[in-house]
């Protein structure tokens, strides 16, 4: 068995996530003067942080992102945080990771509380060793950070871990931390960007990324 340790990002590779962080941002960008937004430009809140998604692609100083990542906070905590569907075929994925002794993380820049909560909403809980995230003043979108952490708090071989997401900040935090990775197309990442980052597998549903990981 070459993977024994199965990290997974949340929005878009464990839960279709994606309307409710849609509406959110479009909430936040017009609270914050920007005109609307068609879909396509929302669906890239979906992965990165929100305070990289405020700041590199509507300009905005840290001070202004930091207000708007509060606006964003304060429809997503109170209505919208549980407004997911978990993808056809996780939960069963998840099932037969853990009767063949793998384990399973959640990896995300979703906050960790918030993340917790969700999986636990979702009653995958008890199928996942840990959930790591950032806590709420950390905006960065590195997820090699992450990756290194549960490294280091459960001290696990890299070479038997694997990262599985769905846009480029999954393959890159990856990458950059020296494990392996399976992109998924059925998320919210752009192929083309997903490809030029060089994901060691690719899956385009649960099932394929049980042939790959499960013995």
């Amino acid at each position: 068995m070459r993977y024994k340790n199965i990290f997974f990002d949340l929005d878009g590779t464990i839960t279709d996530s994606g309307n409710a962080i849609m509406t959110c941002a479009k909430y936040a960008l017009d609270r914050m003067g920007f005109p609307d937004e068609p879909e396509e430009r929302l669906r890239r809140f979906v992965g990165p942080s929100l305070m990289d998604s405020f700041v590199k692609l509507y300009g905005m100083t840290e001070e202004r992102a930091a207000e708007a990542t509060r606006i964003f906070r304060s429809l997503y905590v109170d209505n919208k945080m549980y407004d997911v569907t978990v993808y056809p075929g996780i939960p069963e994925l998840l099932a037969k990771c853990r009767e063949a002794g793998l384990k399973t993380f959640v990896v995300t820049s979703k906050v960790q509380e918030y993340a917790g909560r969700i999986i636990k909403k979702t009653g995958l809980a008890d199928l996942f060793t840990d959930t790591i995230g950032p806590d709420p003043t950390d905006f960065s979108s590195d997820k090699s950070r992450l990756i290194n952490r549960v490294v280091d708090d459960y001290s696990l071989d890299k070479a038997e871990c694997v990262m599985i997401g769905d846009t480029r900040f999954d393959i890159e935090g990856a990458v950059k931390a020296g494990v392996d990775s399976i992109a998924v197309t059925y998320g919210y990442g752009n192929p083309a960007e997903m490809q030029m980052v060089h994901p060691t597998y690719k899956a385009a549903d649960a099932a394929e990324i049980g042939d790959i990981i499960l013995p």
